[in-house]
Parts: C-alpha cells; sequence; structure tokens
C-alpha cells in the first residue's frame, strides 16, 4: 500500500522521535471513540488507545479527550479549540468537519478555510498536530452519494496540512477502513478494531509503533464473508430503518446526538495506568477515564457476517442508544 500521508521537510514539526508528554483530542463522535466499549461499558476509540500506548514510554503523561459526538466544524475550532490552546499539549489531533460535510449545502471551500485558521493557530502556539482526513464512503449504500464531497474536502485538508507543515493521516488511504468488519453496525462509526487500525496508524506517524505495520495495513488474514445478495438486501433496508432514518430525522429537526452532553475527559489530567494493560500490538481493553456514554454498538457492515454471534449482541446495543453522527 502506498504511503499517502504529506510531511514537508521544510516545516517545523517536532522531530519524530521526541517524546509526547501531552496530548488533547478534538473533534467529534469519532474521536469521542463510537463504537469501541472499554469493559466497564463507555466509550474508549483511537484517541484513548493512542494516549495509552504513548503513556507507556512518557512518566507522568497527560491527556485530554474534549470531543462529543454530532458536533460541527464551529464548535470544533471553537470551544475545543480555546480550551486545547489553554492546555498547550505537545500533541493534537483533529477529526473535523464530517457532520458539517454531509450537509448537502456546505460550503466546502469555506470550511476548509475555517480549518486551516484552527490550524494555523494550534501551529502558531508551537502544537505538533495530526490531521486526519475523511474516509471512502463508497461500500456504504445510500451513504456513498456523500463519496464526492468527502473526497473534494479531504483533498483540502491534505492541502491545509502542506501549507500549516502539519502531519495527516489519511484515512481515506487506507484499505484496511473499506473492510465492514472495521465499522459499527450503524456503518457510520468505528468498531473496537477500526478504532485498533486507526490509532496505529497515528503511533507509526509519530514514529512510536505499536507493532508491524500489518496491525493497520493488512489486519485481517482473510477477505469477509459476503452474504447472498437477498440477505445483502434486507441488511440494508434493516440498516435503513435502524440507523439512517433516524440520523436524518435529526438533521430535519435541526437535533444532535450530542446535544446536552460534555467530553468525557474534558481536562488534561495525567493518566491513570491501566490495569488491564496499554495498547499493545494492537490488543487490549482500556482503563482512561471517561464518563456519559452509553454501551456501544458491535462491529460489521453491508454483507458482513461477523462470527460467534457476538454481533448480535452489538446490534441489539446499538438499538437502544441510536446514536450516530450529527
Amino acid at each position: 500500500m502506498t504511503d499517502l500521508e504529506m510531511n514537508p521537510p521544510e516545516g517545523d514539526q517536532a522531530q519524530p522521535s521526541a517524546v509526547v508528554r501531552s496530548y488533547v483530542a478534538i473533534g467529534d463522535s469519532l474521536t469521542e471513540g463510537l463504537d469501541d466499549p472499554a469493559s466497564d461499558g463507555r466509550y474508549r476509540g483511537f484517541a484513548d488507545r493512542l494516549a495509552e500506548h504513548l503513556s507507556a514510554s512518557a512518566p507522568g503523561f497527560r491527556y485530554a479527550n474534549l470531543a462529543v459526538r454530532g458536533r460541527r466544524m464551529r464548535h470544533i475550532f471553537g470551544e475545543q479549540l480555546e480550551q486545547t490552546l489553554n492546555f498547550g499539549p505537545d500533541l493534537v489531533t483533529v477529526h473535523a468537519g464530517g457532520n458539517d460535510v454531509l450537509r448537502p449545502n456546505a460550503d466546502l471551500d469555506g470550511l476548509a478555510a475555517e480549518f486551516e485558521a484552527g490550524i494555523r493557530r494550534l501551529r502558531d502556539a508551537g502544537i505538533r498536530v495530526v490531521i486526519l482526513s475523511g474516509h471512502d464512503t463508497g461500500w456504504i449504500p445510500v451513504l456513498r452519494v456523500y463519496r464526492g464531497r468527502i473526497a473534494v474536502f479531504s483533498m483540502h485538508l491534505r492541502a491545509v496540512a502542506e501549507r500549516t507543515a502539519s502531519d495527516i493521516v489519511d484515512l481515506w488511504s487506507m484499505g484496511a477502513l473499506n473492510d465492514p468488519r472495521a465499522w459499527s453496525v450503524d456503518r457510520l462509526h468505528f468498531n473496537a478494531e477500526g478504532h485498533r487500525i486507526v490509532a496505529a496508524r497515528i503511533a507509526d506517524l509519530l514514529d512510536a509503533p505499536m507493532g508491524p505495520r500489518e496491525i493497520w495495513v493488512r489486519p485481517w488474514e482473510s477477505p469477509p464473508e459476503r452474504l447472498p445478495r437477498i440477505l445483502r438486501r434486507r441488511e440494508n433496508w434493516r440498516w435503513a430503518r435502524e440507523h439512517l432514518v433516524p440520523w436524518l430525522s435529526r438533521r430535519a429537526l435541526g437535533r444532535s446526538s450530542g446535544d446536552g452532553r460534555a467530553p468525557k475527559r474534558p481536562q488534561l489530567t495525567e493518566l491513570s495506568p491501566d490495569p488491564e494493560g496499554a495498547e499493545s500490538n494492537g490488543s487490549g481493553p482500556t482503563a482512561v477515564e471517561s464518563g456519559g456514554a452509553e454501551p456501544a454498538s458491535g462491529g460489521g457492515g453491508a454483507g458482513y457476517r461477523p462470527p460467534n454471534g457476538r454481533a448480535r449482541l452489538g446490534q441489539a446495543r446499538s438499538r437502544e442508544h441510536r446514536s450516530g453522527r450529527g
């Protein structure tokens, strides 16, 4: 697989070998950690996994996660940005724009300009920034209609990364994320496997690998099992009824799944040791401090039959909380 992230040599980013001692994650539901449940039922996610991994080599490591599901650009580069600048961490990861780009009338050029202004403020403060681009929705029925808009905005983000000497993880280029096994049953959020893949990719970029590149390049040894066409069609209708329609209804009513929610880790505080073991070789649960989240759904996507019936439990949980972007 071709490595596509941009890291301009003329930039003044921190040296790859520099130890990261503080980290703030800003963004929406993907950064909050939906749908990656920890052993206590709260959400984990790629940011928590990355923080746990980085803390293993940095005593006193501090971490904050300001992301909240449904947050739009104005929130992420508003209150989340201001709080991050007050913290002054070594590292910030940014995933923003997904809840804006999926609105058909959104001005992508304007969103990109707003995104760049926020990134420049972080970079001017001497903070190392890792941007996460949009992912490819071509494999998802209905959502593939947004594919062109996501691609355009992702190219904007690549340009922003180059102009601001920021790092970027190009989620679109990661073939493993085009596999249903990386996704929750709602097809909007990563499951535990997807979050593990993204965390490992960022760790590699930071020159702090979690293990071999196969963790994020080829996490599975075999292709996903495909259901017969008639069963795929039924699954797509079920998904539309249980996840797509509620998601569209919230937008029509101007509501968000994050209304009234606070960040799960709002202060930049020392990360408590994980009694069950820090992220290593892409596995292991978390004990990162968090709160306020319901149990998450399990993995899988269109046409994928997860093993051992665990997806059925995940689907039941997903029906309970109806979480999703926006």
